[in-house]
């Protein structure tokens, strides 16, 4: 496990007890049960404690705390599925960091850090489009294009576009068009088109920067799935100790100890993968490598750990009275996003030469 300083630990244990006693997987089903595509109330109390400006720097309203600490405190929300903009926001905040001029950071910074505005990226065009192919163009400032898979949109004020010549910066509003996604997970995505949408243009971030966002999204989504899996270990855990089968609680079958015990090893090693991804993006050391690594492992891991989970709870696992099928459904999208395992291998062997 990576080293934490006390500022570190004290966000992680807040945001433990926050989800824990104010946001379990039960604010999740009230969500998912009203429509809505997260708790307004909920989202609020996380911009009050500075979750949303965790990675925005001091003098725009943040914290500059890292990398780290923002992915500590999406691992906590993992675990109980909290539906919630904070790595849609956060997303967009960092692009403009690592893009925005002065006046853009002015403007959207600490509109961002503070929970006021909602932002999202606007990257991926489908499953084999994933990221850095972009279809979206613009002429005269403004931007024309389609965009099939955009997480968080329908709240968002703020999308950050992959256009054919970098990245612009889009406000909801004039020539922006959603049109919602019903996916496995029942969260909010949306394609949106955008037709002669006004836009202005990250220029300072150099030729990579599109990239540079694409690593942070896999290593934020990789961080949520690392708090997903260790949830549903923990839960299948707990039922195997007090589920009695043959007059013997199931724990002490060995062939299931021998499950389990193989888990945990998975479990280990995408923290491993996802703590390191975490770090390269604060040091800045071989980013693009860990952000694949850590992806890849979580698709890995979180795949293994739902289907487990669900098999190991038996046929009452796919009902909706338990909790560990929402894991599963939303296991399933993020997998999906921002690179399959099949393709992020793919990337990672071309990096290498091979």
């Amino acid at each position: 496990m990576a080293v934490l300083n006390d500022e570190q630990e004290m966000l992680r244990d807040m945001a433990r007890e926050w989800t824990k006693n104010e946001h379990p997987v039960g604010a999740w089903r009230k969500v998912r049960d009203a429509g809505e595509p997260f708790d307004a109330d909920a989202w609020g109390a996380m911009a009050e404690m500075g979750w949303a400006g965790i990675i925005v720097p001091e003098e725009h309203g943040g914290s500059d705390f890292g990398w780290m600490s923002l992915g500590l405190v999406v691992e906590e929300l993992g675990k109980s599925l909290a539906a919630s903009p904070l790595i849609a926001s956060a997303l967009a905040a960092s692009a403009i960091v690592l893009g925005g001029s002065d006046e853009q950071k002015a403007q959207y910074l600490p509109r961002l850090a503070s929970g006021e505005l909602i932002g999202t990226l606007a990257f991926d065009e489908g499953p084999r489009h994933v990221g850095l192919k972009a279809n979206a163009s613009v002429h005269d400032g403004r931007l024309t294009g389609t965009k099939a898979f955009v997480h968080e949109a329908s709240r968002a004020g703020l999308f950050v576009v992959l256009a054919s010549d970098g990245v612009y910066l889009v406000e909801q509003g004039q020539g922006v068009t959603l049109s919602s996604r019903a996916l496995a997970d029942m969260r909010d995505h949306a394609e949106i088109d955008f037709n002669n949408a006004p836009a202005q243009k990250l220029a300072a971030g150099g030729d990579d920067l599109a990239q540079k966002i694409l690593d942070r999204a896999r290593v934020l989504t990789a961080a949520e799935m690392l708090g997903m899996c260790q949830a549903v270990f923990d839960t299948t855990l707990d039922y195997l100790k007090q589920r009695v089968q043959f007059n013997q609680v199931l724990s002490s079958f060995q062939a299931l100890q021998h499950r389990m015990a193989d888990l945990y090893s998975e479990l280990e090693m995408t923290r491993s993968a996802v703590e390191g991804g975490l770090q390269a993006l604060d040091s800045g050391f071989a980013v693009t490598e860990a952000a694949m690594l850590a992806k890849t492992r979580a698709n890995d891991a979180l795949h293994l750990m739902s289907k487990e989970g669900i098999q190991l709870h038996g046929g009452i696992g796919m009902t909706d009275e338990y909790d560990v099928g929402f894991y599963l459904k939303r296991a399933r999208v993020l997998e999906a996003a921002w690179g399959a395992s099949s393709h992020l291998r793919d990337l990672y062997a071309m990096t290498k030469g091979y």
